[in-house]
């Protein structure tokens, strides 16, 4: 993915939430396992150390956001590597990596971790087809244009799927917003799979118009202080910038401390950190460019 300039550079995939309605995805509640040939696993020793502890220590009795804090901090220090899930120019794939985590697949394999135990699942394959329902497009994986590149695109496929709860229309000081997606049509030279594939540009296009046509809203930076108190630990964080094409430049969690300080705490790709890191206090965090506006948040939902 093309990078950023912007403190922490990046990789764009997500961006973006809005507050559409909720649809019915009722044919879409079973969670359709991974076929073998479109899957990749790394990191099975992580897996099976957060998820032995989790089973000894009783996680699953906690609330789904306490559950994600607890193996978030247990992926506290894993290194900052992009470009993971671009295994290949031809075949999409349904890919795990916990060696290395991006800003995005550290909040999304914390999210389907903690999905996955939650249904009393405790394998690699169980926790790939999480991943697959939260990461693809009606939770169907098909070829590069059916992942959800954008955060809009993933946070409100996921409020549909019963996922998420997007929470910008609830919390105070919230405001439209305006910024509008497109860098992926415009720079498809700058994505691997749409050099090698120019077909795909036209529907990667066609989302993006589907993506800037939504009524969204988010907190200025100078409103997120206020906002705290409703944050809870789990709580995902999509810092919203002003770059053209893009409205998402980083993202995150809410981890709330023993002292009730909401934390956010991310995977860095700054030289400082490049790794994921447990933050200062959320809107003290989020000074490292001038081209960030304010954040969007997402609560997640209780596996039904």
């Amino acid at each position: 993915m093309t990078p950023l300039p912007l403190r922490r550079r990046e990789f764009l995939r997500y961006s973006a939430l809005g507050t559409l309605s909720l649809l019915s995805f009722s044919a879409l509640a079973k969670i359709a396992p991974v076929p073998k040939n479109a899957r990749h696993f790394e990191g099975e020793d992580i897996f099976n150390r957060i998820v032995n502890k989790a089973v000894s220590e009783k996680w699953t009795k906690l609330p789904i956001g306490e559950l994600m804090g607890k193996i978030a901090r247990e992926l506290e220090g894993t290194p900052y590597v992009g470009f993971t899930l671009e295994t290949s120019l031809d075949n999409e794939s349904c890919v795990v990596n916990l060696k290395g985590l991006d800003c995005v697949t550290f909040f999304e394999d914390t999210l389907d971790m903690a999905r996955m135990l939650k249904r009393g699942k405790r394998k690699p394959e169980d926790m790939l087809a999480e991943i697959q329902y939260t990461r693809y497009r009606g939770g169907k994986m098909g070829d590069f244009t059916t992942r959800l590149h954008y955060t809009t695109d993933w946070m409100v496929d996921n409020e549909k799927k019963g996922v998420v709860k997007i929470l910008a229309p609830t919390l105070p000081g919230a405001e439209p917003f305006t910024q509008k997606v497109g860098i992926m049509s415009e720079k498809s030279g700058n994505y691997r799979q749409l050099k090698a594939h120019p077909e795909l540009i036209p529907a990667i296009k066609k989302y993006e118009d589907e993506i800037n046509a939504y009524n969204l809203k988010f907190i200025p930076l100078d409103k997120i202080e206020a906002a705290e108190p409703q944050l809870k630990t789990g709580d995902i964080i999509g810092v919203a910038t002003r770059e053209p094409g893009i409205d998402i430049a980083h993202t995150g969690l809410c981890i709330r401390d023993d002292q009730g300080v909401i934390h956010f705490m991310d995977a860095s790709s700054s030289k400082a950190h490049y790794r994921v890191t447990f933050e200062t206090q959320l809107h003290k965090a989020l000074h490292w460019s001038s081209k960030l506006t304010g954040a969007m948040f997402a609560r997640p939902l209780e596996v039904a």
